[in-house]
């Protein structure tokens, strides 16, 4: 392969690469409908959503939410509580909107067109915050756990699951991955930090914490 042949592929791959960050026209639908359909990543979606221990009154938060899976299975659990989901790709609301249209008319999911860094104002604490993916593509990830853990209730839970992409990850790079996450919540103040494995190839990581009460003397 030539020079010139490297330096296209490598564009090409950074650039389909970059659809699943940030989907965009065509080819971000086309990278939702992979998303969407995936079986790794429909097992990832609802195996976090089930450690995230969601119960029917509880008030969520999912930042970058992609096809919405997550969003319908939370949505499903939380049956007469409510489900915000924040994005910054305009492709990827409107899929997940039509993958809830149900429950976003029956005003129990709301699905934002926003990037992380400009959350919405919540009418009630939160219960639960969780995030799959999405952490490595957020600006200050250690500023924006902070505006997340305000969000959240004394008590509140935090999940942040993360299964490498990158070329040749291995089991060793989930547990870098996973250590990087500990780290991100202890730094934006988050307690009790347990990382739990799901046994895909390679592994996802999900690091689940607790917002403290800051009340407390």
């Amino acid at each position: 392969m030539t020079r010139s042949a490297k330096t296209l592929r490598r564009r090409a791959l950074a650039a389909a690469v970059g659809q699943f960050g940030h989907p965009r026209g065509l080819p971000g639908r086309l990278a939702g409908w992979v998303m969407a359909h995936r079986g790794s990543n429909r097992r990832r979606n609802a195996w976090v959503v089930d450690l995230l221990d969601v119960r029917p009154t509880d008030h969520v938060l999912e930042v970058g939410f992609g096809p919405g899976l997550a969003v319908a299975e939370v949505a499903r659990r939380a049956t007469s509580g409510h489900v915000v989901g924040v994005d910054h790709s305009e492709v990827m609301v409107r899929r997940a909107l039509r993958r809830n249209r149900a429950a976003a008319r029956a005003g129990r999911v709301e699905l934002v067109h926003t990037p992380v860094e400009r959350l919405p104002g919540v009418d009630r604490p939160l219960d639960a915050v969780f995030a799959v993916n999405s952490v490595g593509f957020w600006p200050e990830p250690v500023a924006r756990l902070r505006e997340l853990r305000a969000l959240l209730r004394p008590g509140g839970r935090v999940a942040l699951a993360s299964q490498p992409r990158c070329p040749g990850a291995t089991r060793d790079t989930t547990s870098r991955a996973a250590q990087e996450l500990v780290d991100l919540l202890t730094s934006a103040g988050f307690t009790g930090p347990r990382v739990e494995t799901l046994e895909l190839d390679p592994p996802v990581a999900c690091v689940l914490a607790v917002a403290p009460d800051d009340r407390r003397p």
